[in-house]
């Protein structure tokens, strides 16, 4: 079955071809990164009519890169939540267009869902049952995953996700958009030891996640800086640093945590934020003392991508789930609501 994916969540645009039996074709992707840096975060309106401006010459790209035509496809997969309405809609359009014209089935799939399975597309895939690590953009959860579809949640954040506390600290230290990478970027030149920052809800039982505290710490100490004359970028590197190991190391505790109470030994750690190395590299240590191992997705398939969507939406497809004529995106979609394959 060939599969063309879709992807337009939020401020990229992302296409890819999947087959079932060969793998992933190609892909390609458009940030948007420049067109929202100006405004310090993503416009949700800009976000959609960039995604219009996009979306076709993307596929044409792909079935060039693929030597395919569009008449070989088979199915299209699109992503129908969650994320910008707006954003969302433009894709589920423009799918459910396609595979009116093309008379092929249309199935939207659940973003997190693409995350989750994009270390799939690897050579060396992770084998059910495993514990996931989502950590993409607004989500930051803890969910125990026995088959596609067959998603147990255990934790998740009470407020701010880590990527929102990523961007937010950024910004408040007057870093460029997006925050993340150059809080990662600066925390490699910063002062060990030099600021503490405290890992949030590590002292008491549970598997929630709460990053808002931590946030609000690091402007508390970057403000007493700047009260005191020093806004050098020697601070920002050492408050980098500081707020980069706190949310590393939280992280770290509460997938050692889950992973103990449920027995697991293999972790998936899937969203933008899984690229960060520092983060992979506390994980990996911490793996390797439970005897277990840690899988991700390649850096370019951490960030949101259409070649997740393809493969997600190949699996479902392939047993036969598509959608109705109509167009229907959600903004919110709780992962357990999805059926088991």
């Amino acid at each position: 079955m060939l599969v063309l994916g879709l992807e337009t969540s939020c401020d990229e645009t992302g296409v890819a071809l999947y087959d079932s039996e060969k793998g992933l074709l190609a892909d390609a992707l458009f940030s948007q990164i420049d067109l929202h840096r100006a405004y310090g975060g993503v416009v949700p309106e800009l976000a959609s009519r960039d995604h219009v401006r996009r979306m076709l010459p993307l596929i044409r790209q792909v079935l060039e890169e693929a030597s395919q035509l569009a008449s070989a496809i088979d199915a299209i997969a699109y992503t129908a939540g969650p994320g910008l309405v707006g954003a969302l809609l433009v894709g589920a359009s423009c799918a459910q267009a396609m595979a009116f014209a093309w008379g092929i089935p249309a199935l939207g799939v659940h973003h997190m869902e693409g995350h989750l399975l994009a270390p799939m597309l690897e050579a060396n895939p992770p084998a059910f049952p495993f514990m996931a690590l989502l950590v993409s953009g607004g989500h930051t959860q803890l969910v125990r995953v026995d088959g596609i579809g067959q998603y147990q949640l255990l934790g998740e954040t009470l407020d701010d996700a880590a990527g929102e506390a990523f961007d937010k600290t950024a910004k408040m230290i007057g870093l460029p958009y997006p925050g993340g990478p150059e809080i990662a970027r600066l925390a490699v030149l910063g002062t060990p030891g030099r600021f503490v920052f405290p890992r949030p809800m590590t002292d008491r039982p549970g598997l929630d996640f709460s990053f808002s505290g931590l946030k609000t710490f690091a402007l508390n100490t970057w403000q007493t800086c700047v009260g005191a004359g020093d806004d050098s970028q020697q601070t920002r590197c050492d408050i980098s640093l500081a707020f980069q190991q706190a949310v590393v190391e939280t992280l770290t505790i509460k997938c050692k945590r889950a992973l103990k109470q449920t027995g697991l030994k293999n972790l998936v750690i899937a969203g933008g934020v899984s690229a960060n190395k520092a983060l992979r590299t506390s994980l990996e240590g911490m793996l390797n003392g439970l005897g277990g191992e840690v899988f991700y997705a390649r850096p370019e398939f951490c960030t949101d991508n259409g070649a997740m969507i393809a493969y997600a939406g190949c699996q479902r497809l392939k047993v036969g789930q598509r959608d109705g004529p109509g167009i229907a995106v959600q903004a919110r979609w709780p992962m357990e609501q999805l059926p088991a394959l």
